[in-house]
Protein backbone atom coordinates (compact mmCIF):
# COMPACT_ATOMS: atom_id res chain seq x y z
CA UNK A 1 0.00 0.00 0.00
CA UNK A 2 1.10 3.60 -0.68
CA UNK A 3 2.24 5.84 2.34
CA UNK A 4 -0.20 8.54 2.96
CA UNK A 5 0.30 11.84 1.26
CA UNK A 6 0.67 15.04 2.96
CA UNK A 7 -2.37 17.29 3.85
CA UNK A 8 -1.88 21.12 4.15
CA UNK A 9 -0.88 21.90 7.79
CA UNK A 10 -1.12 18.31 9.03
CA UNK A 11 -5.22 18.72 8.90
CA UNK A 12 -6.25 15.09 6.86
CA UNK A 13 -10.10 15.35 9.38
CA UNK A 14 -10.60 19.18 7.54
CA UNK A 15 -9.46 17.76 4.26
CA UNK A 16 -12.09 14.95 4.80
CA UNK A 17 -14.61 17.57 5.92
CA UNK A 18 -14.30 19.08 2.31
CA UNK A 19 -14.32 16.39 0.18
CA UNK A 20 -17.53 14.99 2.22
CA UNK A 21 -19.35 18.04 1.72
CA UNK A 22 -18.83 17.73 -1.93
CA UNK A 23 -20.52 14.61 -2.02
CA UNK A 24 -23.35 15.31 0.02
CA UNK A 25 -24.07 18.26 -2.17
CA UNK A 26 -23.77 16.25 -5.30
CA UNK A 27 -26.35 13.23 -3.40
CA UNK A 28 -28.84 16.03 -2.24
CA UNK A 29 -29.25 17.08 -6.01
CA UNK A 30 -29.21 13.49 -7.14
CA UNK A 31 -32.66 13.59 -4.98
CA UNK A 32 -34.01 16.76 -4.23
CA UNK A 33 -35.40 17.78 -7.62
CA UNK A 34 -37.59 14.94 -7.47
CA UNK A 35 -39.72 16.47 -4.45
CA UNK A 36 -39.70 19.85 -6.11
CA UNK A 37 -41.07 18.54 -9.73
CA UNK A 38 -44.35 19.04 -9.11
CA UNK A 39 -43.66 22.69 -7.92
CA UNK A 40 -41.64 23.27 -10.83
CA UNK A 41 -43.81 21.87 -13.41
CA UNK A 42 -46.46 24.29 -12.27
CA UNK A 43 -44.70 27.44 -11.89
CA UNK A 44 -42.61 27.06 -15.42
CA UNK A 45 -45.59 25.69 -17.33
CA UNK A 46 -43.41 22.17 -18.12
CA UNK A 47 -44.68 19.32 -20.13
CA UNK A 48 -44.67 16.12 -17.96
CA UNK A 49 -41.65 14.79 -20.23
CA UNK A 50 -39.30 18.32 -19.49
CA UNK A 51 -40.28 18.11 -16.07
CA UNK A 52 -38.63 14.51 -16.01
CA UNK A 53 -35.79 15.82 -17.65
CA UNK A 54 -35.07 18.51 -14.87
CA UNK A 55 -35.27 15.69 -12.70
CA UNK A 56 -33.04 12.86 -15.05
CA UNK A 57 -30.42 15.33 -17.02
CA UNK A 58 -28.66 15.50 -13.73
CA UNK A 59 -28.48 11.99 -13.19
CA UNK A 60 -27.33 11.33 -17.31
CA UNK A 61 -24.65 13.84 -16.85
CA UNK A 62 -23.25 12.72 -13.67
CA UNK A 63 -23.32 9.38 -14.56
CA UNK A 64 -22.02 9.63 -17.89
CA UNK A 65 -19.00 11.41 -16.98
CA UNK A 66 -18.04 10.38 -13.56
CA UNK A 67 -15.41 7.86 -15.00
CA UNK A 68 -14.10 10.46 -17.33
CA UNK A 69 -13.83 12.67 -14.03
CA UNK A 70 -12.00 10.26 -12.06
CA UNK A 71 -8.80 10.07 -14.93
CA UNK A 72 -8.73 13.60 -15.47
CA UNK A 73 -8.15 13.76 -11.67
CA UNK A 74 -5.38 11.24 -11.89
CA UNK A 75 -4.06 12.98 -14.82
CA UNK A 76 -4.01 16.52 -13.87
CA UNK A 77 -4.42 16.67 -10.34
CA UNK A 78 -7.33 15.88 -8.03
CA UNK A 79 -7.04 19.13 -6.10
CA UNK A 80 -7.30 21.04 -9.51
CA UNK A 81 -10.29 18.97 -11.31
CA UNK A 82 -12.12 18.81 -7.78
CA UNK A 83 -12.08 23.03 -8.00
CA UNK A 84 -13.08 23.18 -11.55
CA UNK A 85 -16.17 20.81 -10.59
CA UNK A 86 -17.49 22.56 -7.66
CA UNK A 87 -16.69 26.22 -9.71
CA UNK A 88 -18.80 24.52 -12.37
CA UNK A 89 -21.36 22.81 -10.23
CA UNK A 90 -22.19 26.08 -8.04
CA UNK A 91 -22.42 28.60 -11.27
CA UNK A 92 -24.49 25.72 -12.75
CA UNK A 93 -27.15 26.27 -9.19
CA UNK A 94 -27.22 29.37 -9.76
CA UNK A 95 -28.07 29.67 -13.13
CA UNK A 96 -31.06 26.68 -11.76
CA UNK A 97 -31.99 29.34 -9.26
CA UNK A 98 -32.58 31.76 -12.17
CA UNK A 99 -33.59 29.94 -14.98
CA UNK A 100 -36.80 31.67 -16.61
CA UNK A 101 -38.42 28.75 -18.15
CA UNK A 102 -37.63 24.56 -18.65
CA UNK A 103 -35.53 24.66 -21.16
CA UNK A 104 -32.93 27.18 -19.56
CA UNK A 105 -33.39 24.85 -16.20
CA UNK A 106 -33.03 21.51 -18.02
CA UNK A 107 -29.41 22.68 -19.52
CA UNK A 108 -28.49 24.14 -16.12
CA UNK A 109 -29.09 20.96 -15.01
CA UNK A 110 -26.95 18.80 -17.47
CA UNK A 111 -23.99 21.20 -16.71
CA UNK A 112 -24.94 20.75 -12.88
CA UNK A 113 -24.50 16.98 -13.31
CA UNK A 114 -21.22 17.31 -15.32
CA UNK A 115 -19.96 19.64 -12.19
CA UNK A 116 -20.42 16.79 -9.74
CA UNK A 117 -18.94 14.14 -11.99
CA UNK A 118 -15.58 16.04 -12.27
CA UNK A 119 -15.53 16.48 -8.41
CA UNK A 120 -17.05 13.61 -6.81
CA UNK A 121 -14.51 11.31 -8.49
CA UNK A 122 -11.85 12.97 -6.63
CA UNK A 123 -13.69 11.93 -2.70
CA UNK A 124 -13.00 8.42 -2.80
CA UNK A 125 -9.63 9.07 -4.21
CA UNK A 126 -8.40 11.35 -1.78
CA UNK A 127 -9.73 9.18 0.68
CA UNK A 128 -7.71 6.65 -0.66
CA UNK A 129 -4.77 8.18 -0.80
CA UNK A 130 -4.50 10.24 1.60
CA UNK A 131 -5.82 8.13 4.74
CA UNK A 132 -4.42 4.25 5.64
CA UNK A 133 -5.35 1.72 8.04
CA UNK A 134 -7.78 2.09 10.82
CA UNK A 135 -7.93 6.19 9.87
CA UNK A 136 -9.06 4.84 5.96
CA UNK A 137 -11.79 2.80 7.84
CA UNK A 138 -12.85 5.29 9.91
CA UNK A 139 -13.09 7.95 6.41
CA UNK A 140 -15.12 5.40 4.84
CA UNK A 141 -17.47 4.98 7.75
CA UNK A 142 -18.50 9.16 7.29
CA UNK A 143 -18.17 8.54 3.25
CA UNK A 144 -21.16 6.31 3.44
CA UNK A 145 -22.95 8.51 5.77
CA UNK A 146 -22.39 11.17 3.40
CA UNK A 147 -23.68 8.65 0.05
CA UNK A 148 -27.26 7.57 2.12
CA UNK A 149 -27.56 11.13 3.96
CA UNK A 150 -27.38 13.29 1.28
CA UNK A 151 -29.98 11.70 -0.77
CA UNK A 152 -32.23 11.71 2.11
CA UNK A 153 -31.38 14.86 3.01
CA UNK A 154 -32.23 16.32 -0.56
CA UNK A 155 -36.21 14.96 -0.37
CA UNK A 156 -36.26 16.61 3.34
CA UNK A 157 -34.42 19.49 2.40
CA UNK A 158 -36.45 19.83 -0.58
CA UNK A 159 -39.81 19.15 1.37
CA UNK A 160 -39.06 21.57 3.99
CA UNK A 161 -37.96 24.65 1.29
CA UNK A 162 -40.73 24.09 -0.83
CA UNK A 163 -43.13 23.95 2.10
CA UNK A 164 -41.62 27.34 3.52
CA UNK A 165 -41.98 29.02 0.13
CA UNK A 166 -39.32 31.73 1.34
CA UNK A 167 -40.01 34.84 0.17
CA UNK A 168 -42.40 33.61 -2.42
CA UNK A 169 -39.48 31.98 -4.77
CA UNK A 170 -40.93 28.56 -4.32
CA UNK A 171 -38.63 25.32 -5.45
CA UNK A 172 -35.92 28.13 -6.25
CA UNK A 173 -33.78 27.82 -2.91
CA UNK A 174 -33.46 24.03 -3.22
CA UNK A 175 -30.19 25.52 -6.12
CA UNK A 176 -29.85 28.86 -4.84
CA UNK A 177 -28.46 27.27 -1.85
CA UNK A 178 -25.89 25.54 -3.38
CA UNK A 179 -24.06 28.62 -4.19
CA UNK A 180 -22.66 29.89 -1.17
CA UNK A 181 -22.08 26.29 -0.12
CA UNK A 182 -20.04 25.62 -3.09
CA UNK A 183 -17.81 29.24 -2.59
CA UNK A 184 -16.96 27.91 0.85
CA UNK A 185 -16.33 24.65 -0.15
CA UNK A 186 -13.97 26.03 -3.26
CA UNK A 187 -11.61 28.57 -0.86
CA UNK A 188 -11.90 25.62 2.02
CA UNK A 189 -9.90 22.94 -0.91
CA UNK A 190 -7.54 25.64 -1.87
CA UNK A 191 -6.75 25.83 1.68
CA UNK A 192 -6.80 21.97 2.82
CA UNK A 193 -6.29 19.69 0.11
CA UNK A 194 -2.57 18.88 -0.76
CA UNK A 195 -0.97 20.98 -3.90
CA UNK A 196 -1.35 19.09 -7.26
CA UNK A 197 2.37 17.51 -8.29
CA UNK A 198 3.89 19.80 -10.93
CA UNK A 199 6.15 17.17 -11.77
CA UNK A 200 3.66 14.69 -12.48
CA UNK A 201 4.49 12.65 -15.36
CA UNK A 202 1.95 13.60 -17.93
CA UNK A 203 -0.50 10.64 -18.27
CA UNK A 204 -1.93 10.00 -21.63
CA UNK A 205 -5.82 9.94 -21.49
CA UNK A 206 -7.76 7.21 -23.11
CA UNK A 207 -10.23 9.63 -25.38
CA UNK A 208 -11.69 6.55 -27.58
CA UNK A 209 -12.12 4.69 -24.06
CA UNK A 210 -13.83 7.98 -22.48
CA UNK A 211 -16.08 8.17 -25.38
CA UNK A 212 -16.80 4.90 -25.52
CA UNK A 213 -17.79 4.39 -22.33
CA UNK A 214 -19.67 7.78 -21.92
CA UNK A 215 -22.02 6.46 -24.77
CA UNK A 216 -22.50 3.46 -23.22
CA UNK A 217 -23.75 4.86 -19.94
CA UNK A 218 -25.50 7.74 -22.14
CA UNK A 219 -27.09 4.70 -23.90
CA UNK A 220 -27.95 2.69 -21.24
CA UNK A 221 -29.42 5.12 -18.16
CA UNK A 222 -31.59 7.44 -20.50
CA UNK A 223 -34.11 4.49 -20.72
CA UNK A 224 -33.80 3.05 -17.29
CA UNK A 225 -34.60 6.70 -16.19
CA UNK A 226 -37.44 8.04 -18.53
CA UNK A 227 -38.74 4.27 -19.30
CA UNK A 228 -41.37 4.08 -16.98
CA UNK A 229 -42.93 7.66 -17.82
CA UNK A 230 -42.82 7.62 -21.55
CA UNK A 231 -44.13 3.91 -21.83
CA UNK A 232 -40.96 2.10 -22.83
CA UNK A 233 -41.53 2.82 -26.45
CA UNK A 234 -39.27 0.60 -29.06
CA UNK A 235 -36.63 3.09 -29.26
CA UNK A 236 -35.56 2.98 -25.33
CA UNK A 237 -35.62 -0.81 -26.23
CA UNK A 238 -33.07 -0.22 -28.99
CA UNK A 239 -31.06 1.97 -27.04
CA UNK A 240 -30.58 -0.86 -24.08
CA UNK A 241 -29.36 -2.92 -27.09
CA UNK A 242 -27.05 -0.99 -28.31
CA UNK A 243 -25.73 0.47 -25.23
CA UNK A 244 -25.03 -3.20 -24.05
CA UNK A 245 -22.98 -3.53 -27.40
CA UNK A 246 -20.58 -0.06 -26.96
CA UNK A 247 -20.49 -1.60 -23.64
CA UNK A 248 -18.55 -4.73 -25.51
CA UNK A 249 -17.00 -2.28 -27.83
CA UNK A 250 -15.15 -0.56 -25.16
CA UNK A 251 -14.35 -3.48 -23.57
CA UNK A 252 -12.31 -4.72 -26.74
CA UNK A 253 -10.80 -1.49 -26.95
CA UNK A 254 -9.49 -1.04 -22.94
CA UNK A 255 -7.82 -4.75 -24.07
CA UNK A 256 -6.25 -3.55 -27.48
CA UNK A 257 -4.80 -0.62 -26.04
CA UNK A 258 -2.93 -2.59 -22.73
CA UNK A 259 -1.44 -5.19 -25.12
CA UNK A 260 -0.05 -1.90 -27.00
CA UNK A 261 1.39 -0.82 -23.25
CA UNK A 262 -1.62 2.01 -23.05
CA UNK A 263 -3.18 2.77 -20.23
CA UNK A 264 -6.41 1.80 -20.17
CA UNK A 265 -9.49 4.14 -19.57
CA UNK A 266 -10.27 1.77 -16.29
CA UNK A 267 -7.11 -0.75 -15.75
CA UNK A 268 -8.30 -4.51 -16.33
CA UNK A 269 -7.01 -5.62 -12.58
CA UNK A 270 -9.76 -3.57 -11.23
CA UNK A 271 -12.64 -5.15 -12.76
CA UNK A 272 -10.62 -9.09 -13.06
CA UNK A 273 -9.81 -9.09 -9.05
CA UNK A 274 -12.49 -10.78 -6.99
CA UNK A 275 -12.01 -9.08 -4.52
CA UNK A 276 -13.63 -5.91 -6.19
CA UNK A 277 -15.74 -7.84 -8.55
CA UNK A 278 -17.89 -9.68 -6.50
CA UNK A 279 -18.13 -6.79 -3.65
CA UNK A 280 -19.14 -4.39 -7.13
CA UNK A 281 -21.99 -6.78 -7.93
CA UNK A 282 -22.63 -6.57 -3.96
CA UNK A 283 -23.05 -2.91 -3.56
CA UNK A 284 -24.92 -2.27 -6.55
CA UNK A 285 -27.99 -4.34 -6.04
CA UNK A 286 -28.13 -3.20 -2.46
CA UNK A 287 -27.60 0.43 -3.72
CA UNK A 288 -30.18 -0.57 -6.58
CA UNK A 289 -32.81 -1.51 -3.56
CA UNK A 290 -32.18 1.67 -1.68
CA UNK A 291 -32.41 4.31 -4.29
CA UNK A 292 -35.73 2.14 -5.23
CA UNK A 293 -37.36 2.63 -2.12
CA UNK A 294 -36.44 6.11 -2.47
CA UNK A 295 -38.84 7.01 -5.30
CA UNK A 296 -41.52 4.50 -4.30
CA UNK A 297 -41.66 5.78 -0.45
CA UNK A 298 -42.07 9.08 -1.33
CA UNK A 299 -45.02 8.02 -4.46
CA UNK A 300 -47.03 6.21 -1.98
CA UNK A 301 -46.50 8.66 1.00
CA UNK A 302 -48.03 11.30 -1.22
CA UNK A 303 -49.64 9.98 -4.11
CA UNK A 304 -50.76 6.16 -2.36
CA UNK A 305 -51.74 7.97 0.99
CA UNK A 306 -52.38 11.63 0.71
CA UNK A 307 -49.26 13.35 3.16
CA UNK A 308 -47.58 16.12 2.52
CA UNK A 309 -43.61 16.80 0.53
CA UNK A 310 -42.50 17.34 4.13
CA UNK A 311 -43.76 14.01 5.58
CA UNK A 312 -42.16 12.01 2.70
CA UNK A 313 -39.33 13.37 2.68
CA UNK A 314 -38.53 13.29 6.42
CA UNK A 315 -39.61 9.39 6.51
CA UNK A 316 -36.01 8.26 5.70
CA UNK A 317 -34.58 9.83 8.69
CA UNK A 318 -34.78 7.22 10.71
CA UNK A 319 -33.09 5.24 7.72
CA UNK A 320 -29.86 7.49 7.70
CA UNK A 321 -29.79 7.92 11.58
CA UNK A 322 -29.54 3.96 11.51
CA UNK A 323 -27.18 4.42 9.09
CA UNK A 324 -24.85 6.49 10.57
CA UNK A 325 -23.99 4.03 13.38
CA UNK A 326 -22.60 1.21 11.07
CA UNK A 327 -19.12 3.22 11.33
CA UNK A 328 -18.69 3.00 14.61
CA UNK A 329 -20.51 -0.61 15.22
CA UNK A 330 -17.84 -1.84 12.83
CA UNK A 331 -15.05 -0.24 14.43
CA UNK A 332 -15.83 -2.43 17.18
CA UNK A 333 -15.97 -5.58 15.08
CA UNK A 334 -13.06 -8.36 16.14
CA UNK A 335 -10.76 -8.50 13.33
CA UNK A 336 -11.22 -12.35 12.86
CA UNK A 337 -14.72 -11.43 12.15
CA UNK A 338 -14.89 -8.06 9.55
CA UNK A 339 -14.47 -10.27 6.42
CA UNK A 340 -18.39 -11.50 7.43
CA UNK A 341 -19.53 -8.13 8.15
CA UNK A 342 -20.17 -7.11 4.21
CA UNK A 343 -23.06 -10.57 3.83
CA UNK A 344 -24.09 -9.63 7.17
CA UNK A 345 -24.81 -6.19 6.47
CA UNK A 346 -26.31 -7.61 3.60
CA UNK A 347 -28.38 -9.67 5.63
CA UNK A 348 -29.87 -7.45 7.90
CA UNK A 349 -31.27 -5.58 4.89
CA UNK A 350 -32.99 -8.18 3.79
CA UNK A 351 -34.49 -8.73 7.45
CA UNK A 352 -35.52 -4.74 7.37
CA UNK A 353 -37.06 -5.37 4.12
CA UNK A 354 -38.91 -8.06 5.35
CA UNK A 355 -40.15 -6.37 8.24
CA UNK A 356 -41.83 -3.64 6.59
CA UNK A 357 -42.82 -6.05 4.88
CA UNK A 358 -44.72 -8.09 7.49
CA UNK A 359 -45.68 -4.69 8.93
CA UNK A 360 -47.84 -3.97 6.02
CA UNK A 361 -49.23 -7.56 5.62
CA UNK A 362 -50.65 -7.08 9.07
CA UNK A 363 -52.98 -4.02 7.62
CA UNK A 364 -50.97 -0.91 8.62
CA UNK A 365 -50.12 1.58 6.07
CA UNK A 366 -47.46 3.82 7.67
CA UNK A 367 -46.81 5.27 11.17
CA UNK A 368 -44.11 5.54 13.66
CA UNK A 369 -43.44 1.74 13.94
CA UNK A 370 -42.68 1.42 10.24
CA UNK A 371 -40.16 4.55 10.04
CA UNK A 372 -38.52 2.63 12.95
CA UNK A 373 -38.54 -0.74 10.83
CA UNK A 374 -36.90 1.43 8.12
CA UNK A 375 -34.10 2.01 10.52
CA UNK A 376 -33.13 -1.90 10.36
CA UNK A 377 -32.38 -1.65 6.77
CA UNK A 378 -30.53 1.98 6.96
CA UNK A 379 -28.50 -0.23 9.77
CA UNK A 380 -27.93 -3.27 7.01
CA UNK A 381 -26.79 -0.48 4.30
CA UNK A 382 -24.60 1.18 6.27
CA UNK A 383 -22.70 -1.72 7.35
CA UNK A 384 -23.15 -3.63 3.88
CA UNK A 385 -21.57 -0.28 2.37
CA UNK A 386 -18.98 0.90 4.90
CA UNK A 387 -17.45 -2.75 5.03
CA UNK A 388 -17.72 -3.68 0.91
CA UNK A 389 -16.24 0.05 -0.17
CA UNK A 390 -13.89 -0.57 2.19
CA UNK A 391 -13.05 -4.08 0.52
CA UNK A 392 -12.70 -2.81 -2.75
CA UNK A 393 -10.09 0.35 -1.82
CA UNK A 394 -8.11 -2.44 0.59
CA UNK A 395 -8.12 -5.11 -2.03
CA UNK A 396 -5.85 -2.93 -5.04
CA UNK A 397 -2.57 -0.62 -4.81
CA UNK A 398 -3.54 2.99 -4.20
CA UNK A 399 -2.17 3.45 -8.05
CA UNK A 400 -5.84 2.45 -8.88
CA UNK A 401 -7.50 4.85 -6.76
CA UNK A 402 -8.89 7.09 -9.30
CA UNK A 403 -10.19 3.69 -11.33
CA UNK A 404 -11.98 2.14 -8.47
CA UNK A 405 -13.47 5.52 -7.17
CA UNK A 406 -15.24 6.16 -10.59
CA UNK A 407 -16.18 2.26 -10.83
CA UNK A 408 -17.91 2.38 -7.63
CA UNK A 409 -19.58 5.99 -8.48
CA UNK A 410 -20.62 4.75 -11.79
CA UNK A 411 -21.81 1.19 -10.94
CA UNK A 412 -24.17 2.88 -8.23
CA UNK A 413 -25.62 5.47 -10.69
CA UNK A 414 -26.45 2.95 -13.11
CA UNK A 415 -27.92 0.36 -10.45
CA UNK A 416 -29.43 3.18 -8.29
CA UNK A 417 -31.29 3.92 -12.13
CA UNK A 418 -32.02 0.38 -12.95
CA UNK A 419 -33.48 0.16 -9.52
CA UNK A 420 -36.08 3.22 -9.80
CA UNK A 421 -36.83 1.52 -13.74
CA UNK A 422 -37.54 -1.85 -12.43
CA UNK A 423 -38.74 -1.98 -8.86
CA UNK A 424 -40.10 1.97 -9.64
CA UNK A 425 -41.74 0.90 -12.74
CA UNK A 426 -43.71 -2.35 -11.11
CA UNK A 427 -44.55 0.16 -8.15
CA UNK A 428 -46.26 2.53 -10.68
CA UNK A 429 -47.93 -0.44 -12.47
CA UNK A 430 -49.53 -1.94 -9.40
CA UNK A 431 -50.11 1.30 -7.45
CA UNK A 432 -53.26 3.46 -8.14
CA UNK A 433 -53.22 7.44 -6.89
CA UNK A 434 -55.18 7.87 -4.28
CA UNK A 435 -55.80 4.09 -3.21
CA UNK A 436 -54.16 3.32 -0.27
CA UNK A 437 -55.03 -0.21 -0.38
CA UNK A 438 -53.31 -0.92 -3.57
CA UNK A 439 -50.85 1.24 -2.84
CA UNK A 440 -49.56 -0.81 -0.20
CA UNK A 441 -50.36 -3.96 -1.72
CA UNK A 442 -47.92 -2.64 -4.41
CA UNK A 443 -45.39 -1.34 -2.07
CA UNK A 444 -45.63 -5.11 -0.34
CA UNK A 445 -44.57 -6.71 -3.58
CA UNK A 446 -41.61 -4.60 -3.92
CA UNK A 447 -40.38 -4.90 -0.36
CA UNK A 448 -40.44 -8.76 -1.19
CA UNK A 449 -38.83 -8.33 -4.18
CA UNK A 450 -36.04 -5.89 -2.54
CA UNK A 451 -35.45 -9.08 -0.23
CA UNK A 452 -34.73 -11.39 -2.38
CA UNK A 453 -32.19 -8.73 -3.75
CA UNK A 454 -30.76 -8.30 -0.87
CA UNK A 455 -30.35 -11.81 -0.15
CA UNK A 456 -28.52 -12.15 -3.40
CA UNK A 457 -25.97 -9.22 -2.96
CA UNK A 458 -25.21 -11.21 0.78
CA UNK A 459 -24.07 -14.04 -1.39
CA UNK A 460 -22.08 -11.64 -3.97
CA UNK A 461 -20.20 -9.93 -0.52
CA UNK A 462 -19.75 -13.70 0.51
CA UNK A 463 -17.74 -14.83 -2.61
CA UNK A 464 -15.94 -11.63 -2.68
CA UNK A 465 -14.67 -11.81 0.66
CA UNK A 466 -14.25 -15.23 1.60
CA UNK A 467 -10.43 -15.38 1.27
CA UNK A 468 -8.69 -14.86 4.25
CA UNK A 469 -6.88 -11.06 4.97
CA UNK A 470 -3.75 -12.29 4.24
CA UNK A 471 -4.55 -13.39 0.69
CA UNK A 472 -6.79 -10.55 -0.09
CA UNK A 473 -6.30 -7.54 1.31
CA UNK A 474 -4.64 -7.56 4.60
CA UNK A 475 -4.65 -3.92 5.14
CA UNK A 476 -8.14 -4.20 5.69
CA UNK A 477 -7.79 -5.37 9.13
CA UNK A 478 -5.03 -3.08 10.73
CA UNK A 479 -6.36 -1.07 13.61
Amino acid sequence: MGEETAVPGGRPWRLLAVLLAAQFMANVDTAIANIAAPSIQADLGASGGETGLVVSGYVVAYAVLLVSGARLGAAHGHRRIFNAGMALFTAASLACALAPGPVVLICARVVQGAGAALMVPQVLSGIQLHFTGSRRMKALGYYAVALSGGAVAGQALGGVLIAADVFGTGWRPIFLINVPVGLVLIAAALRFMPADDERREAQELDVRGMALLSAAVLLLVVPLLLGTDQGWPLWMWVSLVAGCGVFVAFGRSQRRLSARGGRPLIAEEVIREPAVRWPLIAHGVTTLTYFALLFILAVYLQDGLGHGPTYAGLAMVSWVTAFGFAGPLLARVPEERRAVMPAVGCVVLAVGYLSIWLYLLAGHRTGPLMFVLLGIGGLGLGISSNSLIGWMTFALPDRYAADLSGVISTNAQLCGALGVAALGGGYLALAQAGSAQLSADALAVVLGASTVLALLSAVAAHLGTRRTATECAPSVFMK
